[in-house]
Order: C-alpha cells, then structure tokens, then sequence
C-alpha cells in the first residue's frame, strides 16, 4: 500500500493522501478520524511507515467489527480491504456477487412476514416505521444507528424488503452479543445490489457525507432514533 500513498518514496505519509487512500477502505469518517489520531503519535499530521502500518491494521479491526483501539492490534484479523484493484492485499478469488447470502432462506421469510406488517409504501418503510421496531430490540442508540446506516444500502432514507432484512440480521446478530460490523461485509449485501463485476473482498458501502447525492434526504444514523416514543409492540 505504501507506495501508492507515498509517491514521493520520502518514508512517510501525508494526511491528505492518507485520506484519499483511507476513505477507499468504506469506513465512516469518523471511524477513519479516529485511526489516524491513533496512528499519528505525536500529532503532527504525518505518518512514518511504522505509524501507517498501524493505521492499515486498525482499518482491518474496523471492516471485521472490533474495536478501533491499539488494544486490537494484537488480535488477528484477515488484511485491510480497499477499492482500489490494483492493491495487492486485495482478496482474490470469488467476487462478492458469487457469495451466498448471509440471510437464511428462513429467517428471510420471518423478516419479510415483518416488513409486511408495518405497511410498506411501494415496497418501501420509512424511518419513521421502522424506528420502532428497532427500538424494540433495546440495544444501545450508537448501534441502532449503525444498524441504520448499514442496510440503508442506496442511501435514500428507506428501506427495501432486502434492506429490512439486512437490518433485522444485524439486530439479532448484535443481540447474540456479535459485534455490528463498521462496513458491511461482502456476504451480507443482498444480491439484489450486489453489482456483477464487483471488486473482490467486501464492497464498502458508506460514501463520504459530501459525495452523497441523497444526503439531504437520508436519515442521519442516529436521527431516526433519537425520539424516545413509547413502545406497544
């Protein structure tokens, strides 16, 4: 990866390019702020080779839901994965549009059978409807706020019948006391968006806030949940 960020071969790494570099991971930016304040020891906005490597090993711990903290540098996870097809770290072999759906056939059909009852409008759920039913589940607001951001997969503020599934496997998953990834992994993209010549590894799904062209209509992650209503399901 260093060479591609380091064009000048000086040894270390600007924020700027590290930036460019960093967002193609698909990790928030504020996930992404958070790794280079642990990278960059002494603050002063560059990185030496050893402080990139830690950055590319915190961006690792974040894609496979751990924390982002030096404590998780030492746990094993599988390489950073970015868009970028000239990377040579990039998982090879099977495309994402190849694997199979992490949602169960089953567990598919009892989603749905939820989806259906809460009135979609043209196949789609506001928010608003399933703010609820997220608020059921009574795991913490910062979770049901990436839970949110993760299966809105088109980023247009509503969720599909495969959105809502996404949505409703990762709520049980972080119920089982599994950690809600930082991105959404490759096996968890319903094939209905899955693009036929996706980059290989994970698809990062999260665009940077300032290239979202439905920004303005999309939920902020946290904002649909941030009315405390009164449950009666």
């Amino acid at each position: 990866f260093l060479p591609q960020v380091d064009s000048a071969n000086a040894g270390r790494v600007l924020a700027s390019d590290a930036a460019v570099f960093l967002k193609k991971s698909g990790l928030t930016d504020l996930v992404l702020g958070k790794i280079w304040d642990l990278a960059d020891t002494d603050g002063k906005g560059v990185l030496n080779k050893q402080e990139f490597f830690v950055a590319l090993r915190l961006v690792a711990c974040a894609q496979n839901g751990l924390d982002v903290s030096l404590n998780s540098l030492n746990l094993p996870v599988p390489p950073p994965r970015f868009t970028d097809t000239s990377s040579p770290l990039l998982l090879s072999g099977a495309t994402s549009s190849d694997l199979p759906w992490a949602v169960k056939p089953e567990d598919k059909a009892k989603y749905d059978s939820i989806f259906d009852s809460l009135n979609p409008v043209n196949g789609l759920l506001s928010g608003d409807k399933v703010k609820p039913v997220l608020l059921n589940s009574k795991l913490p607001v910062d979770i049901l706020g990436r839970v949110w951001e993760l299966s809105d997969i088109d980023r247009d503020g509503m969720l599909d019948r495969d959105e809502f599934a996404v949505a409703m496997f990762l709520v049980y998953c972080a119920l089982e006391k599994e950690p809600v990834p930082m991105s959404l992994p490759a096996a968890l993209v319903p094939p209905s968006k899955r693009k036929p010549l996706s980059v290989p590894g994970a698809m990062p799904l999260i665009p940077s806030s300032t290239s979202t062209k439905d920004s303005h209509q999309s939920l902020p992650p946290v904002g649909i949940l941030a009315a405390k209503t009164p449950l009666t399901q």
